[in-house]
């Protein structure tokens, strides 16, 4: 060691040789070592109860403070605030991507749907689509729902749905002519009774008055048969009635009004049954004669659309696996003038899926991007999922299904049940759709953030379905509800933390003694690793760089 006083300051200055280094160091380690333990165990024994209760409520003030805005933010503008600046401004910063809607530029419809949807976005608001329609696959009483109900002793059908259901038949089914007509003034007490026995009762009573009553026989064909095979043949009854009184109508329609409302009458009668006929058909096995009596009944009244016979020969053409018949008759009904439905925008997105889901990959997707058919594929399933937002889980068998009900309400629940009930089927049979689907179906939510303020392709969400959707479903099943806020995980973290420190400060508070031995013991655990790592820099670092930090 060499050192130089200094006279006139009277000091000594030492300064250590090239072989007093390692040893300087080595004391300079262990004389911060030992002042950081000497300081750590001063201050954690001059700490008192008082000080944790400060510390944990002031904590827990600030928490709540996070928590209240946060919460605040979430219910005006429906995303976390620390979560948006993250992606927004963060992680831009970090490398991440520059364009958080990207997704949103690659699936931009085409410039006819787009200008259509910015010119409707005035009337959105106005027209939120709650109508009520009759489910054009909707099953047999006697044969379908009531085997449910033997099975599971639960009822398939609500009052609400049946009610609408009768409301249906005495509009189809009956006319102010029949006044003065027993049978059918028989029909009609019958459609209005709500007891089942009642109704077939009713129903035998008008074909003891009148045996080729047609309306009678559909009434005990839809109710009083225990099977498929049954129902149609008394359909088939029907039918031939039914066209008995079609003909004789037809001839005289245009001499009065009555005569016209008759005509109505027994032109809406026959293609009831004639449908109903295809669709046992259908259920039977029979899809080649389906299909055919489904065709006849489009081609000879093709102005009659109450029914949405469309969506049945889909259905059928789809069993048949003839995609080519399928798209024709897309190419005729998914037209823009024309309302929509969950069988017709997702039977476009199954047929543009089949083109490329069998070789679809999300990984290598990922890397090369998405193709020209993909991305048309991807964008047909976007533009179903906005439509309808339920159909996916069912497809993806993520929510169990149960028996579809009589009425649907589009872009609501029951349809989805509807839609899946019968073509879950049709997207297992072509390979990869249902993987496709999986991987693109949660897309849309981030195509549109605000679905209750505007829409993509259609309007925006309406608000009523969920209230519809649970009068037309049983109580048993668990309504879908979209769009459906969840809080964000900086929400749910905040919460926590408050809930934490608030029950740290209680329990500081009332025992101050044993929770100060706690936070000393945690403490005294947080500063092992710190004196580990101070040991393992004084035995990897170089001498010569303690030298030069003595220098300084």
């Amino acid at each position: 060691m060499r050192c130089h006083y200094s006279q006139s300051q009277s000091l000594t200055l030492c300064w250590p040789l090239a072989g007093d280094v390692r040893d300087t160091a080595a004391s300079l380690s262990a004389i911060m070592l030992s002042l950081f333990s000497d300081t750590s165990t001063m201050f954690l024994n001059t700490l008192t109860p008082k000080f944790y209760v400060a510390l944990t409520g002031t904590s827990s003030l600030i928490s709540g403070l996070i928590l209240i805005f946060e919460w605040w933010y979430f219910k005006k503008y429906g995303t976390s605030f620390i979560e948006q600046v993250s992606l927004n401004h963060i992680s831009p910063l970090l490398g991440g991507n520059d364009n958080p809607n990207q997704e949103n530029n690659n699936t931009t419809p085409s410039s006819s749907s787009s200008s259509s949807s910015s010119s409707n976005s005035t009337h959105q608001q106005s027209m939120p689509e709650c109508k009520v329609w009759r489910n054009p696959l909707n099953l047999l009483r006697g044969s379908e729902y009531q085997r449910f109900t033997w099975a599971k002793g639960k009822e398939p059908l609500t009052y609400y749905d049946m009610n609408l259901s009768a409301q249906d038949h005495q509009t189809f089914f009956t006319c102010e002519a029949d006044a003065g007509k027993p049978e059918y003034e028989v029909m009609q007490r019958a459609w209005r009774e709500r007891n089942p026995a009642s109704r077939i009762k009713a129903a035998k009573d008008a074909l003891e008055k009148n045996p080729d009553c047609p309306t009678a026989m559909i009434l005990l064909a839809e109710e009083d048969t225990s099977s498929i095979v049954d129902a149609e043949k008394m359909f088939k009854q029907a039918y031939k009635a039914a066209e008995v009184n079609y003909k004789k109508s037809i001839q005289t329609q245009h001499q009065s009004s009555t005569n016209e409302a008759i005509h109505r009458r027994d032109v809406n009668v026959l293609v009831y049954v004639k449908r109903r006929l295809a669709m046992c058909a259908r259920k039977l096995g029979r899809t080649r004669e389906a299909v055919k009596m489904m065709r006849e009944l489009m081609k000879e009244f093709p102005m009659l659309n109450l029914f949405n016979i469309h969506e049945n020969l889909i259905d059928a053409l789809l069993e048949l696996q003839a995609y080519a018949d399928v798209q024709a008759v897309l190419a005729k009904y998914d037209d823009i003038s024309l309302p929509k439905s969950a069988a017709i925008c997702y039977t476009a997105a199954l047929l543009k899926a089949r083109a490329v889901a069998d070789k679809f990959s999300p990984d290598i997707a990922s890397k090369r991007g998405l193709s020209t058919a993909e991305m048309t594929a991807v964008e047909a399933i976007h533009r179903a999922v906005e439509f309808n937002p339920h159909v996916p889980k069912y497809l993806l068998e993520m929510k169990s299904l149960i028996l579809p009900p009589e009425h649907i309400l589009k872009r609501g629940d029951s349809e989805a049940i509807a839609y899946a009930f019968f073509h879950l089927q049709h997207w297992k049979r072509v390979e990869g759709a249902l993987n496709l689907l999986h991987c693109t179906w949660e897309g849309t939510f981030r195509m549109i953030p605000y679905p209750l303020e505007k829409g993509h392709l259609f309007y925006p969400y309406p608000t009523c379905t969920e209230n519809a959707d649970r009068e037309l479903l049983p109580p048993f099943h668990d309504v879908s509800v979209y769009p459906k806020k969840e809080l964000p995980f900086f929400i749910l973290f905040t919460a926590g933390l408050c809930s934490f420190t608030a029950l740290l400060a209680l329990l500081t508070h009332q025992y101050p003694e044993p929770m100060g031995v706690i936070a000393k013991t945690v403490l005294t655990w947080l500063y092992m690793p710190i004196s580990y790592i101070l040991e393992k820099l004084e035995a990897i670092l170089p001498s010569n760089l303690l030298h030069q930090l003595s220098r300084i």
